[in-house]
């Protein structure tokens, strides 16, 4: 038989939250029946090894910006690409500026083309604002099939035009409270004795780091029993370590950097932290709660990713860093316990949803050829 080949689109295969959820569906999917490729936009990522060992295929093509010079050269380079390689599925990740890969793939009769939302805003770029809303109203026009990580992301790229959630699904087993495996991660770090807080996020303006340093800061005034993680890395590096100078607690922050034993570091954690400014369904958060630690997140995260209600408390950006951390010392004393059944049952196991995005990808090929 052969096999429905799958193109995925997106930026770069590190450890993000799309591509951790990305993953997630690869390594579950039937590749009997299915034949995933990659193309992405950046030289390497920590994803690739996994990807090549699992007889993936990764294509390139150069990075995006903002020249007209560069514009035209990427739609050449599209162009050329889409002629050479032939697709059942194209399944775009690139937000906005999917479109530009979705038009070469409509030209060269790919049958079934997915625009994928994962945000539910942009940047405070002005160029990429206007640029994203006048690519987001052509994107119907291009693609068969409008996904999203949630109603949020939706309502924000599609507007009116009827689209279908996908859950940012994750193997709920993998992060199940395990008291074992917590003090394996304790003693690791060293951190048997604190009060452990983590943060999972790209180091970028929309994850809002310095708030979340500001607000640790003023956790510490109120005890100096906590520890902060930062799991991560990103363009706002500099920035996040002059900020920790700045406020003097470099003894009590640990920057991790990009790693691939998520699942165990959560163990290890007692409070997840995540001030967004926008999200639109972050992974992070789902694995957070499925680990059953608490989590605190700001109003810029939708509702609809809170999952374990008993276990996340929603905080007002508004709201000043002082206040953060009183809420912040209230809420984080509780009696931890697995809640796997809790994320299986809200919909977001791994297990069932590649299942589910198989039949998506058939009943569309079926609906198109």
């Amino acid at each position: 038989m052969k096999k429905i080949k799958v193109l995925h689109v997106l930026t770069v295969l590190d450890r993000g939250g799309l591509e951790t959820m990305l993953m997630n569906y690869f390594r579950n999917l039937d590749r009997t029946i299915f034949e995933f490729q990659f193309l992405v936009h950046r030289e390497s990522g920590a994803y690739e090894k996994e990807i090549l060992q699992k007889n993936g295929t990764i294509h390139r093509v150069p990075p995006l910006n903002f020249s007209v010079r560069n514009f035209l050269k990427y739609q050449k380079e599209l162009d050329v690409f889409f002629q050479n390689n032939k697709f059942d599925v194209i399944h775009v990740h690139n937000n906005s500026f999917g479109y530009y890969p979705l038009k070469y793939a409509k030209k060269h009769r790919i049958p079934v083309r997915i625009i994928h939302s994962h945000i539910s805003s942009l940047t405070d770029d002005r160029k990429k604002i206007l640029l994203g809303k006048y690519l987001n109203k052509k994107i119907p026009k291009v693609a068969t099939q409008l996904f999203a990580c949630g109603r949020e992301a939706g309502k924000w790229m599609y507007g009116n035009n009827t689209f279908e959630v996908i859950p940012n699904a994750i193997d709920s087993q993998l992060f199940s409270y395990n008291i074992k495996v917590r003090n394996q991660a304790q003693m690791a770090l060293n951190c048997q004795d604190k009060i452990n807080i983590i943060n999972v996020a790209r180091f970028n303006k929309q994850k809002n780091h310095l708030f979340l340093l500001e607000i640790f800061a003023e956790l510490l005034k109120l005890s100096a029993n906590y520890h902060l993680y930062l799991v991560g890395d990103g363009d706002l590096k500099p920035d996040i370590m002059g900020k920790i100078t700045e406020l003097g607690i470099g003894e009590q922050v640990t920057l991790l950097g990009v790693r691939g034993d998520v699942a165990e570091l959560l163990q290890a954690m007692d409070v997840f932290l995540l001030p967004s400014l926008f999200e639109g369904l972050p992974v992070s958060l789902i694995e957070a709660q499925a680990s059953g630690i608490r989590c605190v997140i700001s109003d810029g995260v939708p509702k609809e990713a809170i999952l374990v209600e008993d276990n996340v408390k929603v905080i007002p950006l508004k709201k000043s860093a002082a206040d953060w951390a009183a809420e912040i010392k209230e809420f984080s004393a509780y009696d931890r316990k697995d809640v796997s059944e809790v994320i299986k049952a809200r919909g977001y196991d791994i297990v069932e949803n590649a299942r589910s995005l198989e039949r998506k990808y058939l009943e569309l090929l079926q609906k198109n050829s």
